[in-house]
């Protein structure tokens, strides 16, 4: 340097008088000086905006300064603090302290150097041209920059993310985590009531898990419904159901119900029951609209859904000690007064006479407590007590050796309800006449209000498996009379007690 700071001379920060650097106070308006030279400490800290002095240095004081400039503009070594005041505008007029941007010549100060005012100075400019540059942005730059400013080269402090205000940055606003809830998700928490769900499915506020769609659904549609539970032990819904109804090719119309039960020790048990269940609806419904009969797309309509949860097999890496996805299925078809069931494993299929009376179990399990009391060797109750009474002995699936479709057909002789489920329900009433007290008497009226009685019935008596019921309603349908022929019975030989048997030539 050519001076030592010693004979510097300084400028007051409130009224610009040229003071020197060990004075006190200020001559003109008395203000403490070293309390204004302990608050220019800080370059960040606000103070009034002065109006600019014309400094009085030569051009190479700003060189000698620049030298002690790093690369953000901060001084280094004794010469930090040349100035008395607080942290004023830059010698281009840029903006140093905790406002940004405000004043006309503040509008690139953005980098944390000073910024380049209408002149164009930058932080290697010499104190001529920030006068320059200072006058050209009058009063409201040097209110813009939110700081006193000297005659002397003024530094420029960093500029930190958090220090931004001003009115651009009164438009930049932190997001609230807390408040943000996810596109199309409106769901108020079942916890705390909160409107914060993320898209896995839990509270941002509380943390609770969220009930997943399938957890409980119900359906109805032309009378035939369906409710399924996940119940309060499995963390997921493994049941899986569809109802549906359509017409036949001679006008009567037809429901059809599907229920289908994952099995818990397989892959991916949810989705081999929904696959099932929604294969086996459609080619029903394909295979009733084509005038095929009950029978033969109940078959076509298992076999179907077997072939698709084969094919999960490869769909899904099988998970370490699990077999494949696998599930059970029951399905029930009832048109012009007919009802077929079909079926492959444990879930059942019931059927309730509006009066009760003839209430009976139509399915037959395909488990190991059923083939221990159809081979004698223990009775219902000693079978179904034991601890392996629910295993499966049929089922969909890669690892099912043969897939055998049950199919049964019977015509009421009166209005009724058929009831299929899986074992989440019959579990807590196995025979049909302990079910048939359960059922609402209005289950052929008001099925879907029958079907949430029965799916809260297994879940107030503990809920240990996921519950799944699908009623049909049936009214009661007379056969059609047989009709005689219209001609007179044919008679070979002179009476049926002694029929004569044509041979054709060359038979014996």
């Amino acid at each position: 340097m050519s001076e030592s700071m010693d004979q510097l001379t300084l400028s007051c920060p409130n009224c610009t008088q040229p003071v020197g650097e060990s004075d006190r106070y200020c001559e003109v308006c008395g203000i403490d000086l070293s309390a204004a030279r302990a608050a220019s400490a800080d370059p960040r800290s606000a103070a009034p905006s002065p109006t600019p002095a014309t400094p009085d240095e030569d051009d190479d004081l700003a060189d000698d300064y620049h030298f002690a400039l790093d690369a953000f503009g901060t001084p280094a070594g004794p010469s930090s603090s040349p100035a008395g005041g607080p942290a004023g505008a830059s010698p281009a007029g840029g903006v140093i302290g905790a406002d940004f941007g405000t004043g006309p010549a503040g509008a690139a100060g953005g980098a944390g150097m000073a910024g380049a005012g209408p002149a164009g100075s930058t932080h290697g400019s010499a104190p001529g041209v920030g006068q320059a540059a200072a006058g050209a942005a009058g009063a409201q730059g040097a209110a813009g920059a939110g700081s006193g400013a000297t005659g002397d080269f003024v530094l420029a402090a960093p500029l930190l993310a958090t220090e931004v205000e001003g009115p651009e940055a009164a438009a930049v606003s932190v997001p609230d985590p807390w408040s943000s809830v996810a596109v199309g998700d409106s769901r108020l928490c079942v916890g705390c009531g909160a409107q914060r769900i993320d898209t896995d499915g839990y509270c941002e506020a509380c943390g609770l898990a969220q009930p997943r769609p399938r957890d409980h659904q119900e359906r109805s549609l032309n009378g035939v419904c369906g409710v399924s539970d996940r119940g309060h032990r499995h963390h997921r819904n493994e049941d899986a159901f569809a109802v549906a109804a359509t017409s036949r090719p001679d006008g009567n119309s037809a429901a059809v119900a599907v229920v289908c039960d994952g099995v818990s020790s397989a892959t991916r048990p949810d989705d081999a029951s929904q696959a099932a269940a929604d294969t086996a609806s459609e080619t029903l419904l394909e295979a009733l609209e084509s005038g095929e009969v009950p029978e033969t797309a109940m078959t076509q309509a298992i076999m179907s859904a077997a072939a698709r949860v084969d094919a999960l097999a490869t769909e899904y890496e099988r998970e370490p000690s699990r077999n494949a996805p696998a599930c059970t299925i029951v399905s029930a078809v009832v048109t012009e007064g007919r009802v077929t069931i079909g079926w492959v494993g444990d879930s059942r299929a019931y059927w309730f006479p509006d009066d009760r009376s003839g209430s009976r179990r139509l399915t037959v399990d395909d488990s190991w407590a059923t083939r221990m009391v159809e081979a004698g060797l223990m009775t219902e109750a000693e079978a179904f007590a034991d601890p392996r009474a629910h295993a499966i002995t049929g089922w969909l699936g890669a690892d099912a050796i043969e897939v055998e479709p049950h199919i049964t057909t019977f015509v009421p002789d009166a209005p009724g309800t058929v009831l299929i489920c899986s074992d989440g329900l019959w579990n807590y009433a196995e025979a049909a006449a302990d079910l048939a007290a359960v059922v609402p008497a209005d289950a052929r009226t008001k099925p879907l209000q029958a079907a949430q009685t029965l799916a809260r019935y297994a879940c107030d008596r503990g809920g240990h498996d996921n519950v799944t019921v699908a009623l049909l309603p049936v009214d009661r349908v007379d056969p059609p009379e047989p009709t005689m022929p219209d001609h007179p019975p044919t008679l070979v030989g002179e009476s049926l007690d002694s029929p004569t048997i044509q041979l054709r030539e060359g038979e014996s």
